[in-house]
């Protein structure tokens, strides 16, 4: 197999504590409709947090727009020490090579194995690698979520749990210095929640990267928060440890914990 591109171009994870994501005074609407309102955010690398929201307060707009899928009305936005909002189309595959995506729903392909599936970023970003390098990258993808015996299974042979692992193991084939999680643990069973979570905090103990985390599951917060960030009509109305805000006596934020 042979990929255009430089295997040794993937990029590596940048050291704990330095910032990799800042979000300033964000501004977003359709129309009318107010959905980020000054919305600010930094995250440092090697930190989990936890963006904490209700059904339609802006988490996944805020996803979109930090991935360069929309552009904010105002505000920056820099990853990496990149702005997003001002980067070409050439230059914004560039920067999404070091983010990673856990989608909601998996994407995984459905017509390729599970080898095939994890092939593909490094086909889509022109890596080039010899085939026993490609097939060690993916062998090592798949021990980090313990599930090499599946190299050769197609998706729908998997459980929803498994499709979850996958998909993740699919994102750290880049190595990728930011995670961002869409809802990890929802339509899972409380057992496979629980091991999708352990494995959240594995990659981030392993590979130091950042992650912002979209959830709802308040066991996940807690679990893999280091920090919180409660966004509530439109803004960052409070932020802070998940045993510092269940602690709060406003009852906005007493809400979520009850």
């Amino acid at each position: 197999m042979h990929i255009a591109g430089n295997i040794k171009k993937i990029p590596q994870t940048s050291g704990q504590g330095e910032a990799v994501m800042t979000v300033r005074n964000l501004y977003k609407s359709f129309g009318a409709h107010r959905v980020l309102i000054d919305f600010s955010l930094a995250i440092n690398s090697g930190e989990n947090v936890v963006v904490l929201g209700k059904s339609g307060s802006g988490k996944s707009v805020l996803i979109k727009c930090i991935i360069g899928l929309l552009k904010p009305d105002s505000g920056t936005i820099e990853v990496l020490g990149e702005s997003i909002p001002e980067l070409s189309d050439e230059a914004l595959d560039e920067i999404r090579m070091k983010i990673g995506f856990l989608f909601q729903s998996n994407a995984l392909y459905d017509s390729m194995t599970v080898r095939g599936n994890l092939e593909f970023p490094l086909r889509r970003h022109s890596i080039t690698a010899t085939q026993e390098e490609v097939d060690e990258l993916v062998k090592s993808a798949l021990e980090d979520v313990k599930l090499e015996h599946t190299i050769d299974m197609m998706p729908a042979e998997l459980s929803g749990g498994m499709r979850k692992r996958i998909a993740l193991a699919r994102t750290l084939i880049l190595k990728p210095a930011i995670i961002l999680y869409d809802e990890p643990t929802t339509g899972l069973d409380p057992i496979t929640s629980r091991e999708i979570i352990e494995l959240i905090k594995e990659v981030q103990q392993k590979y130091h990267s950042a992650s912002l985390i979209i959830s709802h599951d308040m066991n996940c917060v807690r679990m893999v928060a280091d920090r919180v960030v409660m966004l509530i009509d439109g803004k960052n109305y409070k932020e802070g440890t998940y045993d510092e805000l269940i602690q709060s006596s406003d009852p906005v934020i007493k809400a979520f914990f009850e």
